[in-house]
């Protein structure tokens, strides 16, 4: 829910605070923040909206999604303020760092061989 406080970015403002959030992949697009996601095919894209909707839910916060073969893109803003707050970038930072999430080279966990989800647009 919004607040009167709740400060709601001017589309000017957007670039440097995804630039200062290291947001590089994110864009502002009519009115919303905006995101898409390269997948290496169906199941994994149905994975990472799954993803993307648990972390949604859990902040209780929900982007718009679209999904075809392959890709997904998200759009976020905070209905209730009629604009992007600072719930929009929270919600993005959560996003990219689980959805981009790799093990560490040389631990425990090798990591799957496949394309899985790519960070480039």
């Amino acid at each position: 829910m919004a607040t009167k406080d709740e400060k709601i970015y001017a589309t000017e403002e957007i670039p440097a605070k995804l630039q200062e959030l290291a947001l590089t992949d994110w864009y502002v697009e009519d009115g919303w923040l905006r995101r898409k996601y390269n997948t290496d095919g169906w199941p994994t894209t149905l994975m990472l909206v799954n993803t993307i909707g648990y972390i949604a839910e859990a902040a209780w916060h929900h982007p718009d999604l679209a999904v075809t073969w392959g890709k997904v893109w998200v759009k976020l803003k905070t209905h209730s303020a009629g604009g992007i707050t600072d719930k929009d970038f929270s919600l993005a930072q959560k996003i990219e760092h689980e959805i981009l999430w790799r093990p560490a080279p040389g631990g425990p966990l090798e990591g799957t061989p496949n394309k899985f989800v790519q960070g480039k647009k």
